[in-house]
């Protein structure tokens, strides 16, 4: 019988390690990319979902911006009569006096 020289033996063995280091390899970078992948999924969908919570907040405080001028519009409409009037029956330093000609 002829047995394989010990340099194709230590060959075979050195090529089964590199293929099963290889295979480990993939397996590892095959499980990260997944996870990175699931990682990135997870964080789009955060991210969309804090974007319509920003599209609904900014829509929220518009609306309370509309309100609070609107409110402001009726105070200035409600006083507007009142300064109109009360400067109507102020009267200039100097002109209470009716000017009678001589």
């Amino acid at each position: 019988m002829n047995s394989p020289a010990p340099e194709e033996s230590l060959s075979a063995k050195s090529d089964t390690k590199v293929e099963i280091d290889a295979e480990r390899i993939r397996s590892s970078i095959a499980r990260l990319t997944s996870n990175s992948i699931d990682e990135l999924e997870k964080l789009t969908s955060e991210l969309e979902e804090l974007q319509e919570f920003l599209k609904s907040e900014t829509g929220r405080v518009q609306r309370e911006i509309e309100s609070v001028l609107a409110g402001i519009g009726i105070i200035i409409e409600t006083i507007a009569p009142w300064k109109t009037a009360s400067t109507a029956n102020a009267r200039p330093n100097g002109h209470d006096k009716i000017k009678r000609w001589p």
